[in-house]
């Protein structure tokens, strides 16, 4: 469920200083791989955690995980809690779709900005990747442009829309 980049962390949910740690919510669809969310989280307690699952999976699903003591309450928002492993080490294969998405997102990052990642941008990379990896098998290009345009731009009433227009017509920020 969460990944933070190969560095252990520390009891109290602590990452090391040049590492973010982002949570992955990977969907199973039977032994594919389904939908992801992706979030940053500042540390590994419970209340990051719970929040981040909160906010992106659906009370009621399964939410397996390894043994980290930050998962301990999640049972108690509304989800079926799955332990994995007993022990809280991410170890090889333990959730292998978690694994997948981190090692593609990685991937991904590298060849895309070069390496050039920078904390304050992670947020809109990670957003970019959810949305390009949960479209991947699209067939409707239109779609796919028509829903990007959806989620960049905020709806407007037409007073809002006058009053951002320049002396040209043209809209302004």
């Amino acid at each position: 469920m969460c990944h933070n980049g190969g560095s252990a962390r520390t009891s109290g949910g602590s990452v090391a200083a040049d590492k973010e740690l982002v949570v992955i919510a990977a969907q199973k669809k039977g032994c594919k791989l389904g939908r992801i969310r992706l979030q940053r989280v500042p540390d590994a307690t419970g209340k990051s955690l719970e929040d981040a699952i909160q906010k992106n999976i659906e009370p009621g699903s399964i939410v397996q995980t390894d043994a980290w003591q930050g998962y301990n309450g999640i049972g108690k928002l509304g989800y079926i809690h799955e332990v994995i492993s007993p022990v809280p080490d991410v170890g090889i294969n333990l959730l292998p779709k978690v694994h997948l998405v981190a090692s593609l997102l990685k991937r991904w990052l590298l060849g895309t900005y070069q390496g050039a990642v920078r904390p304050i941008h992670l947020d809109y990379y990670l957003d970019e990747y959810t949305f390009r990896f949960n479209r991947r098998r699209s067939h409707s290009r239109g779609k796919l442009f028509y829903r990007l345009l959806q989620q960049a731009t905020e709806p407007l009433t037409i007073k809002e829309f006058h009053s951002r227009k320049s002396c040209s017509g043209a809209i302004y920020d």
